[in-house]
């Protein structure tokens, strides 16, 4: 396997390809590799948005050869959370990058001019985007896709909206279709560097160590991901599917996180997105489970005149954009994911800060004065457009602020108390309980995906566990999404990845691991990035939870004071943060 790592810095338009044979056969690829560029280059006490601020991407070695190995992983200090910056996409770019013979790519410095960038195998080139900056996420694919393409080569764009040319920090970065960037800012980072869009592809490909061991690996997950339970769910209703019976366990966040069922989970649901919206499946470069789902969205905008635009959809956008904001109208949350699209913003962190404004004018801490007469109340559609075509136009310093987030916000405005984010990150779409407040409070990402807290907590409905075996099962489980990070599979698939099948996986490819050694891969790859974390001032001993988390009702009861912070202490204790020490 390669080991090949792009340079590029932007101020001098110059780039280079360097092989570290070293740092992949010890930290094998991924956000482990990742996670390693961003201490060589990074600075943790720097400017997020400053020019030697690096934006890291990385694959690792299943990419574009095994099954639902669709992701790259992205790294890079947040503009957001003022510290770890780390996001996941899927689309074609894993396979773009795998295609030009890169495993890293690493950008650095600051475009004179608003400019794209062009990697083709190793051949790079920064050009001018001046014709299109300001246009939509949406737009910039169509004008580049018609600008560089090339017959019988194929490539994966990733661009910016508005938002991120902006430098807002819950700026995301689309790429392809419908993937994105979402957490964290990244869309700010290439902003601040004038990089609208990267294009890519290649022409290479990549030797297999042993054919015919990689043939048998490759039959064994094909069977696995064409025909398990678990990813049929994904490729039918999709993770849609989680509404209704979050609701139902009083686990999907409404209103601001003031109750978990939704009076209108049924009118949002996966079922009633399939029957009256879906109109495609697809899916990442690779991938056989075709998850995504397009929803059609046509509306007349003149007698006998029809817009139509696809939408993709997921249980964290309908989340977002639907209980969250009370909203029950599936052609009002289109709308509204559609215009985020176009702007390109992070959903799940835009309608955490739309629920905040909404309950501060409610609650009296907003006025009408700051609002600019705008009433905002949930369920309100058609407002919640307004405000978010008023943040689209920079129209007043309120409307300004809101794409800061719901952090930023409150501190300004006031509400901290019913502000919902960890770490300054607004979390995803779950009320399950302690085990997702561990997870929030102490994922290197503030992330629902750091572990699998909101799983356990409504695992614990039907079969109780001791507290500590809950908190054990949590780091374990972190520890090896490091792992599935670094390969870098999607963790859709991690139910179908056993350790068997990816050590028979990395021995056909000629690499040479074991159990133990994927084992401390993941314990020293999580370590490392609570190094970086701590090294941005992270202190997780002075996690702080939202003040209204404790006076509502979740899946498991309310979260109470002292087991949570009994919960904390032992997540500290074996992940050895204990004492203010970071595990080596």
């Amino acid at each position: 396997m390669n080991a090949s790592i792009l340079y590029v810095d932007l101020t001098s338009g110059q780039s280079r390809v360097e092989r570290d044979e070293a740092l992949f056969r010890e930290f094998m690829g991924g956000t482990a590799v990742a996670t390693e560029l961003l201490f060589r280059h990074g600075d943790p006490k720097g400017d997020a948005l400053a020019p030697e601020a690096p934006v890291i991407f990385a694959i690792g070695p299943f990419n574009a050869l095994l099954p639902v190995a669709t992701k790259t992983v992205s790294l890079f200090m947040s503009p957001l959370s003022g510290e770890l910056g780390e996001s996941h996409a899927g689309g074609r770019l894993s396979m773009a990058l795998r295609d030009a013979g890169i495993d890293a790519l690493v950008i650095t410095g600051r475009a004179k001019a608003p400019s794209y960038l062009t990697i083709e195998n190793e051949t790079v080139a920064v050009k001018s985007a001046a014709t299109f900056w300001g246009q939509s996420a949406l737009a910039t694919d169509r004008i580049l896709r018609e600008a560089e393409s090339r017959s019988g080569r194929k490539v994966s764009i990733l661009r910016i909206g508005p938002a991120g040319e902006r430098l807002s920090p819950i700026a995301c970065a689309t790429v392809d279709g419908s993937r994105h960037f979402g957490r964290l800012g990244l869309g700010a980072v290439l902003g601040s560097k004038n990089l609208k869009a990267i294009v890519a592809s290649g022409t290479r490909t990549p030797p297999i160590a042993r054919p015919k061991e990689y043939k048998a690996v490759y039959d064994t997950l094909y069977d696995r991901v064409v025909r398990s339970k678990e990813m049929k769910k994904y490729h039918d209703l999709g993770t849609s599917s989680n509404i209704v019976p979050l609701s139902l366990i009083r686990g999907l966040p409404t209103r601001n996180f003031t109750q978990g069922h939704f009076e209108g989970a049924e009118a949002i649901s996966g079922e009633r997105f399939a029957k009256d919206f879906l109109v495609q499946h697809t899916a990442c470069a690779h991938c056989q489970c075709g998850c995504i789902h397009m929803a059609e969205l046509r509306e007349e905008f003149a007698p006998y005149h029809y817009s139509t635009n696809r939408i993709s959809y997921d249980y964290e956008l309908l989340y977002a954009m639907g209980s969250m904001l009370s909203l029950s109208n599936p052609e009002d949350i289109l709308r509204l994911l559609l215009f985020t699209e176009k702007q390109g913003w992070d959903v799940i962190s835009l309608g955490g800060t739309l629920a905040w404004a909404t309950e501060s004018f409610l609650r009296g801490t907003l006025s009408a004065d700051a609002t600019e007469g705008l009433t905002l109340s949930f369920g309100d559609g058609a407002t919640y457009m307004a405000v978010l075509e008023r943040i689209a136009r920079g129209q007043g310093e309120f409307y300004r602020d809101l794409e800061r987030g719901s952090a930023w916000c409150s501190e300004k405005w006031g509400g901290t108390d019913w502000a919902i984010h960890y770490g300054r990150v607004e979390p995803g779409g779950y009320m399950t309980g302690e085990n997702f407040a561990v997870t929030s409070l102490m994922g290197v990402r503030h992330s629902h995906l750091d572990d699998s807290g909101y799983s356990a907590d409504q695992k614990l409905l039907n079969a109780p566990k001791p507290v500590e075996d809950q908190v054990k099962d949590q780091v374990r489980d972190a520890r090896w999404r490091m792992v599935m990070n670094s390969l870098i599979v999607c963790l859709f698939a991690r139910g179908v990845y056993d350790e068997t099948v990816i050590l028979q996986g990395l021995d056909a490819l000629g690499l040479s691991w074991d159990g133990p050694g994927l084992e401390k891969l993941g314990e020293r790859a999580l370590a490392r990035k609570y190094e970086w974390k701590r090294l941005c001032g992270f202190d997780p001993e002075a996690v702080r939870m939202p003040e209204k988390m404790y006076s509502v009702q979740t899946s498991t009861g309310m979260i109470g004071r002292e087991s949570l912070a009994r919960r904390l202490a032992l997540y500290r204790e074996h992940t050895g943060l204990q004492d203010g020490k970071t595990p080596r």
